[in-house]
């Protein structure tokens, strides 16, 4: 704008030097979806809404802590058992009321490097997990920006069917709807080993999940074992059928002690039934005297612990995108908090599950001696594609188009001319260059890494002009992994 010169006397303009500088966006903020305690924030309901939390000590305050699980005992008919008294078997069977996995989930995410996240509570713990709410939360984070993963640890709760559905709405989601995010999936029954007949259950997942979108998700395989919920934070009380547990403890009180010392015991067992004895008081005595209790709270133990991949994925999504950034692969890395995976998988069981006809890639978890479990595969569902094979080819260019969408933000109505058009060059070049450096882009120098084009005669029309467009073309040679080391060794002839 002008100065009024009206007045005599000095006038002091100041005009720009340098034009907006490109930001690059946040790469690692997942969206999580799932069953809460509660879901309360500043004293308000924040059910189906999306909302931003730091932390998991935040993530407790508004949604709250996990569902006791209950178990029942149940005398085994097979020869399969989880323990046994008395020379008899007994299983252990999840209530299925009880059988919600979201809390442990988002556990596993910051055992794993997560950090910032977005939470949609569809329903509490009174509620049955069912694929229409957890498809109504995706609809909630249309209007959400910041998210950049979508995550929904409980769809392989639901049956098959309604798993693949949920699992296509989100690929949906993601690269049909919002095109700026990535859906970490799970394999329905991803705790089996594959039987590669019409029952496998990656067979099951690639005529499941369709070919919409494939570029815009990850699927890993197996669920893992996980050290999350720990021996102490259960007790009796997760034990349906008190009368049972009651009346084996007691067997194995005679079988054990003297007639006085069963007698004493029993007189502890029986406040199991007691409702206004703390678990907290009681447990640890009957532990120390009973194997049997203590065997079955380790069996729970184990059963509540196994969990699908993708949450703790996410937090290794953020993990590599903080310490490394978005452009390097989440690949070769421990998953912490893990004991083993559920099925322990071989190079050649890892074959068809990364390169296969089909093109649908499942990224394995692996265990390496001397290393841990890592994760041991880097490819979206597309994996047929020469353009879109790699998650962090995916995920960088999502970066890419996100952080110069927003910066070219700022010039929608600005003069359509050379001016502007100047401005925007020297801005994503600068940007595109520091990529460059960072090692986003492959290339010996800048102009190999990538190429800039706008203005009329490049990249617009005249009528282009008169209609109001401005197009910029921007072309850039991501980073891909070294996915297959060829080392080759041949033998030279001796010379002395």
């Amino acid at each position: 704008m002008a100065l009024r010169l009206a007045t005599p006397g000095v006038y002091i303009e100041e005009k720009s030097a340098f034009p907006n500088s490109v930001v690059g966006l946040p790469t690692a903020i997942p969206a999580f979806i799932g069953y809460t305690e509660k879901a309360i924030r500043g004293g308000k309901p924040v059910s189906n809404r999306a909302v931003r939390v730091t932390s998991l000590s935040d993530f407790n305050a508004t949604f709250g802590g996990a569902l006791e699980a209950k178990f029942n005992i149940k005398e085994a008919e097979k020869g399969d058992f989880d323990f046994s008294v008395g020379g008899k078997g007994y299983v252990l069977e999840q209530d299925e009321k009880s059988k919600f996995l979201f809390y442990n989930a988002i556990r596993h995410f910051y055992d794993n490097g997560g950090a910032t996240c977005y939470v949609v509570s569809v329903g509490s713990y009174a509620d049955t997990v069912g694929k229409n709410p957890l498809q109504k939360g995706v609809d909630v984070l249309i209007a959400e920006e910041e998210p950049t993963m979508l995550v929904i640890p409980e769809a392989v709760l639901l049956d098959e069917a309604e798993c693949y559905a949920l699992q296509q709405a989100m690929l949906t989601h993601c690269g049909g709807k919002m095109k700026n995010r990535f859906a970490l999936l799970d394999i329905h029954g991803g705790y089996v080993p594959r039987t590669y007949d019409e029952e496998d259950v990656i067979t099951k997942f690639r005529n499941g999940i369709g070919v919409n979108y494939l570029n815009y998700g990850a699927a890993y395989f197996p669920w893992v074992q996980t050290s999350i919920t720990q021996l102490d934070e259960l007790s009796y009380k997760n034990i349906g059928n008190a009368d049972v547990l009651i009346e084996l403890l007691e067997a194995e009180a005679d079988a054990n002690f003297s007639e006085k010392k069963a007698a004493e015991l029993k007189l502890e067992i029986a406040k199991i039934s007691d409702s206004t004895v703390k678990a907290s008081a009681l447990n640890p005595v009957l532990t120390s005297v009973s194997p049997t209790l203590k065997g079955i709270l380790n069996q729970i133990r184990g059963q509540i612990n196994i969990l699908p991949a993708s949450s703790a994925m996410a937090g290794l999504y953020t993990t590599v995108d903080t310490s490394r950034g978005v452009w390097k692969a989440p690949a070769n890395v421990s998953v912490s908090s893990v004991i083993a995976p559920m099925v322990n998988l071989t190079s050649d069981d890892q074959e068809d599950l990364n390169v296969t006809l089909s093109g649908k890639s499942i990224n394995a978890i692996r265990p390496f001696v001397g290393e841990g479990v890592l994760v041991w595969g880097a490819r979206t569902l597309d994996g047929n594609s020469k353009d879109w094979r790699y998650v962090n080819v995916r995920r960088t260019m999502i970066f890419v188009e996100q952080s110069v969408k927003f910066f070219a933000k700022s010039y929608v109505f600005e003069p359509n001319d050379a001016n502007t058009w100047g401005l925007i060059r020297s801005s994503l070049d600068s940007f595109l260059t520091n990529l460059w450096k960072s090692g986003a882009l492959a290339g010996s120098s800048p102009a190999t890494a990538f190429d800039l084009a706008i203005g009329l005669g490049e990249t617009m029309t005249p009528d282009d002009i008169l209609e109001g467009i401005l197009r910029i073309t921007v072309r850039v040679a991501i980073s891909r992994p070294a996915e297959f080391i060829v080392v080759t060794f041949q033998q030279k002839m001796q010379e002395s």
